[in-house]
């Protein structure tokens, strides 16, 4: 039986057919998050009001409008749209419960999906700073963010300890991302409790390495476990490591003209690594004079053991370039998310799912921003995140802009993220 207020309409256009997501849908086509639903087993057995797609964007949405309520979220994705097709003369939004409850239906996994499916690396050969001896220059890190102070929150993230014994106010989950030094896109990314260490999680990121990439680390990444498994992909590697008393001891092998030095690294125990192949690195050690007493001491090992592909003095200038995922976090934490805003998410599911949300639609912000310059020639260095991110926002809120079930050559993107014909 139909509820009051509603009457038989006169086509079978849905919600889910005349929702409007501005640039989301150029990243994320509707044809994609149909297909990662339907994989993850969340697509609904009967028509809602809030359909499983819907709420894929919303997710996404979430990100965009961190500091709107669910009904303000919404509203922006559906505003200005009419039920044209029949169902009433106009679409008044669901509760703020409704919501919920599809936000839940839907949990995190087709978020993780999507973002595993659609963001991929977007800078070109001839992108100012994008590349080093042909291998594109990728960073890994990690950062933390707080989640909403509930019980089941406290007991699956867990809390930073502070002085004295005392814990954080927040919870904190915690996410280690690899993204493009050239263009800030988050390429790849693993989610976890903050009990969990970057290089912990790291592990399963460094699996999804490949070749044609130079990975660039800080000194909390080195572990002998964690480099091993890392050269294993095919990825090259430059990472930074320590060089105190708990510092690697690499084994002296050459001297090289330029400065450097090859070496091998061989842990001495356990026994299982000491029978081990040795694993052959170059080293670069240099100061920085920063104009105090004392100068920084820098060590870096990579795989580039070759001076005539990249010089001593090219990878540790390329090392600097480790930095710009530090402005990634900052876009995602300070102006996207909102400076010391706690993640809304009261159920550790939907926190997870928020996250993605939060990765999707930098994502999509930061695409459109490499295709912008791009098309104007510039570098994509040069484009203002925030500049971007208000022009998404206003985007998104203008009527009929996309329709999911539609596509133009201007507009859909495939599972690979290239642009189809």
């Amino acid at each position: 039986m139909p509820r009051a207020g509603w009457r038989k309409p006169v086509s079978d256009r849905r919600l889910s057919d005349l929702v409007s997501v501005g640039v989301l849908t150029r990243v994320f086509p509707p044809e994609l998050v149909d297909e990662v639903i339907e994989a993850s087993g969340r697509t609904q057995q009967r028509h809602r009001s809030l359909p499983a797609r819907v709420m894929a964007y919303f997710a996404i949405g979430i990100g965009l409008y961190s500091e709107g309520s669910y009904e303000d979220v919404l509203a922006q994705l559906t505003d200005g749209l009419s039920w044209a097709s029949g169902w009433r003369e106009s679409y008044v939004l669901p509760s703020k419960s409704a919501i919920f409850q599809a936000r839940a239906r839907l949990g995190p996994e087709p978020l993780a999906a999507l973002f595993a499916r659609a963001a991929v690396p977007l800078a070109t050969p001839d992108m100012p700073g994008a590349f080093l001896a042909g291998r594109r220059l990728v960073a890994i890190d990690g950062t933390c963010l707080d989640v909403a102070d509930t019980p089941e929150n406290a007991e699956f993230f867990s809390r930073p300890g502070v002085n004295k014994g005392e814990q954080a106010a927040f919870p904190q989950a915690r996410v280690v991302a690899v993204a493009e030094c050239g263009t800030h896109a988050v390429i790849d990314a693993v989610l976890g409790p903050y009990r969990r260490s970057e290089p912990a999680l790291a592990e399963e990121l460094v699996a999804r390495l490949g070749p044609g990439m130079l990975v660039i680390a800080d000194r909390g990444f080195f572990s002998y476990a964690l480099w091993r498994k890392a050269i294993t992909t095919g990825a090259d590697l430059l990472w930074r490591v320590r060089t105190d008393q708990s510092a690697p001891k690499p084994e002296h092998l050459q001297d090289l003209a330029e400065g450097s030095w090859l070496a091998h690294l061989r842990r001495s125990t356990p026994a299982a690594e000491r029978r081990a192949e040795p694993m052959l690195v170059r080293v670069v050690d240099y100061t920085i004079d920063d104009g105090r007493e004392h100068a920084g001491t820098y060590r870096l090992f990579t795989t580039l053991t070759d001076p005539a592909e990249a010089t001593a003095e090219q990878l540790a200038a390329a090392y600097t370039r480790r930095w710009e995922i530090e402005s990634v976090f900052d876009e995602l934490k300070t102006h996207q998310r909102g400076p010391r805003t706690v993640l809304r998410s009261k159920s550790p599911d939907l926190v997870l799912q928020e996250i993605w949300g939060h990765l999707c639609c930098h994502y999509a912000i930061r695409a459109l921003m490499t295709d912008a310059a791009l098309h104007a020639g510039h570098d994509p260095d040069r484009v203002s995140f925030v500049a971007a991110l208000r022009t998404t926002r206003a985007t998104l809120a203008q009527p009929g802009a996309f329709s999911p079930l539609t596509s133009t050559p201007e507009t859909a993107r495939d599972g690979r993220g290239s642009y189809t014909d």
